[in-house]
């Protein structure tokens, strides 16, 4: 499958990239391991791709083999105006894969920042200056993964992005969360980015032996309707695993279940750009 790009040969500028955050608040859901191989997965059907890395606890960088010591500009040096966002790039085992890592330094950021007027819009004044200086080959996709927190962080995130892809695990208070979470995307829509919408939501967990899964999942596709993607991702061992292997699952184990659905994931989400690029 080719990747439908903008931009054209004739040498004009190619359209910004879709910058996509993947947010939940809760903890547990799948949220890193879905950015770490949705992103893959984008890049292995053509699209040129960055991960930045939010989260403190910096699991999305080890997920992808970044070593803590080698992070010397992070997540945290761009947000504190330090840093460009150019230079806290770094290059994963996956080709056509980046990732702005991060570190625990990002703990105290929100403090650092908290009195400043452009506090919430730092993230998205870093990725318009990082497209503003890509002339050849530049980046289609920006995955931004978040803390499990609605912190400032977040609102970072969510004031930078298109659009919220939101990872929820088959579980009982799934809807719960996601309510809480819905009501955070309206207040930044109103307040810092009228833009921004919600591209779909990913049923993370799976598990077809456990009735609770198949009532989740017919009550968020109620709440939720055609927002809610038909791919699914199965509770696997091998997603498991493999971040402690510093890979994808899709490199550690390209045949397993959760690997092939995380490709039918990034095909779905291409399909509804596309739609979303003709309507």
């Amino acid at each position: 499958m080719t990747s439908d790009r903008s931009g054209s040969e004739s040498g004009t500028r190619p359209a910004k990239p879709r910058v996509l955050v993947l947010a939940n608040q809760k903890g547990g859901v799948g949220k890193t391991t879905t950015a770490i191989n949705l992103g893959t997965a984008l890049a292995a059907i053509g699209e040129k791709v960055l991960i930045i890395d939010l989260d403190p606890q910096g699991n999305a960088s080890t997920g992808l083999g970044i070593d803590r010591k080698s992070r010397s500009v992070s997540t945290y040096h761009v947000l504190a105006g330090e840093e460009s966002l150019e230079t806290a790039i770094t290059e994963t085992v996956v080709p056509r894969l980046f990732v702005a890592p991060s570190t625990l330094d990002l703990l105290g950021v929100e403090l650092e920042i908290a009195s400043e007027r452009d506090r919430a819009h730092r993230l998205r004044s870093a990725i318009e200056r990082l497209t503003a200086s890509e002339v050849s080959d530049p980046f289609t996709y920006i995955l931004i993964d978040c803390p499990p927190s609605l912190n400032l962080l977040t609102i970072n995130a969510l004031t930078a992005a298109d659009a919220v892809l939101v990872p929820l695990q088959c579980e009982f208070f799934a809807l719960e969360g996601l309510s809480q979470l819905l009501k955070t995307v309206e207040q930044v829509r109103s307040a810092l980015n009228p833009q921004l919408t919600i591209h779909g939501v990913v049923l993370t967990m799976f598990d077809p032996r456990n009735n609770l899964s198949g009532q989740v999942v017919a009550d968020v596709r109620q709440f939720m309707g055609s927002k809610v993607y038909e791919t699914m991702i199965p509770r696997n061992v091998r997603v498991s695993e493999a971040p402690s292997h510093g890979k994808p699952v899709l490199l550690y184990d390209l045949k397993c279940a959760g690997s092939q659905a995380y490709l039918r994931l990034a095909s779905e989400i291409i399909q509804r750009e596309r739609a979303l690029r003709a309507a």
